[in-house]
């Protein structure tokens, strides 16, 4: 998420006046993956460079982090956010960081979406071995994704292909590319995930940017 302008909106959250101990100005409650506290802290930066005070994050962990399995299976993206919207209820925290395509269509229930920062790269990345584009990669060759949407897009484009579901942070992801497996991060999503053993996976290209 770019520092750059944060645009307002509606409402608040709640915690945000509540009475507590000295500390922090406000504390941020976000996943612990590298690119979620990478957003995070940039987010944090942003706000306390705008004049929200000093800042602490807090690290909440959540169902998507713990259960394995398809997340098709676990009720769809929601599973990240349910945690982050029950540590703001719990005043755990005052604000928290989640990327909007993992967020509930609705039942905020209580809670708004304060601000959004400037949008990054909108575009897909497909991270190949030998670096083929879509149109390059051989007849059945096998490519990961966690996301149904781009399962669709790349059946529409390649019908042949076999499209695997993958879980895991970006670097376990990119790791089950052939060539890249030095990229494995430990992730709790995908213990046992295996490397080398697929095509291409196809990543968010503003992840990535982020994470350069």
């Amino acid at each position: 998420m770019s520092s750059a302008p944060l645009e307002p909106g509606p409402g608040s959250v709640p915690g945000g006046g509540s009475d507590r101990p000295a500390g922090p100005s406000f504390r941020l409650g976000t996943r612990g993956s590298r690119l979620a506290m990478t957003q995070s802290v940039t987010v944090a930066r942003a706000l306390t460079s705008r004049g929200a005070g000093d800042h602490e994050i807090v690290t909440v962990r959540t169902e998507g982090d713990v259960v394995t399995g398809p997340l098709s299976q676990l009720g769809g993206t929601g599973v990240f956010a349910t945690a982050l919207r029950q540590a703001l209820f719990e005043q755990r925290c005052d604000v928290a960081v989640h990327s909007l395509k993992d967020l509930p269509a609705k039942d905020l229930s209580g809670l708004s979406i304060a601000c959004v920062p400037e949008r990054a790269e909108v575009r897909d990345a497909l991270c190949s071995a030998g670096d083929l584009t879509l149109e390059q990669l051989p007849y059945g060759a096998r490519v990961g994704t966690g996301s149904p949407r781009r399962k669709a897009q790349i059946l529409s484009a390649r019908p042949d292909l076999d499209v695997v579901d993958i879980r895991g942070n970006v670097g376990t992801r990119l790791a089950r590319v052939r060539g890249r497996e030095d990229a494995a991060e430990i992730s709790t999503q995908a213990p046992d995930a295996a490397r080398g053993d697929l095509d291409a996976v196809v990543l968010a290209g503003a992840g990535l940017q982020r994470l350069a």
